[in-house]
């Protein structure tokens, strides 16, 4: 798999030095640099590129406006580049996939390299496994509801391995590993990491499409739970029961989410 990569930046130096970083990543692919936002619109419209990396500080159309540019067009995955920390906030409410200081150091880099490929071959999968359900809807209808079975489905490559979260104006990067349960309050997520508890402005429903649902289970209406945490199952009255965490709290198992649960937890 080949990223195709664009690299916007005003200062030749700093896109030599990141072009020479990658150039140790041998399924990068670097098709343009460019030095402002205007010239980034046009490339990025013109080549369609996998990856863009993208500094914010840049004459005339900055960073944020290269992303508002391409608004009518299928976005690229965005890094952010750039010497300035207090763009971060803004930089990950844009949906960027990191977000980068100058220097950029060879391991950082690194990190955000296997971030782009999860991504990429999320993308990449979902996309064949579409047109191999279009080209059997002509075919063979009858074959369509077979495309993608749960081995696939539930491959770990497919989930997110580091969440991003914004609370009380920091960015925090959470391993989805040490997440223990996670409470639905509207439109926020209460993500409770054991010692820790940061707030989410996403839906559960969204949520739950970038966990590993073989270990993120919903266990009430309003709660998920990393099974690989439960250290102890407490039968309850009605049919119901507790689970009871590494940390020492326990969640409640209303009956209808009983029979999910009991298929992980022995």
């Amino acid at each position: 798999m080949t990223i195709r990569t664009i690299l916007v930046d005003d200062e030749p130096l700093a896109t030599q030095g990141l072009q020479l970083r990658l150039q140790k990543h041998e399924d990068v692919e670097v098709v343009e640099t460019c030095l402002n936002g205007r010239e980034a619109i046009r490339a990025i419209k013109t080549h369609k590129p996998d990856l863009v990396f993208l500094d914010i500080q840049m004459p005339g159309f900055d960073g944020f406006s290269v992303i508002q540019g391409l608004m009518e067009v299928e976005p690229p995955l965005f890094v952010f580049v750039t010497a300035y920390s207090d763009h971060a906030l803004r930089g990950f409410e844009t949906g960027a996939i990191d977000y980068l200081m100058k220097p950029v150091e060879e391991d950082r880099l690194a990190d955000t390299m296997d971030r782009v490929r999860q991504r990429l071959s999320e993308k990449r999968s979902a996309e064949e496994a579409g047109k191999l359900k279009e080209v059997l809807a002509e075919v063979a209808p009858d074959a369509v509801d077979n495309v993608g079975g749960d081995d696939d489905a539930h491959s770990s490559s497919r989930y997110e391995k580091l969440i991003n979260i914004k609370d009380r104006g920091q960015i925090f990067r959470v391993d989805v590993d040490t997440i223990e349960k996670i409470d639905a309050a509207g439109d926020y997520m209460c993500i409770y990491t054991g010692d820790n508890t940061l707030i989410l402005r996403e839906t559960m429903k969204d949520l739950e499409k970038r966990l590993d649902p073989r270990r993120f289970q919903r266990v009430h209406r309003s709660t998920i739970v990393n099974l690989d945490l439960v250290r102890q199952v407490k039968p309850h009255t009605n049919g119901e029961c507790f689970l009871v965490l590494d940390s020492g709290s326990q969640v409640k198992v209303s009956r209808s989410y009983r029979d999910v649960v009991a298929r992980f937890v022995h």
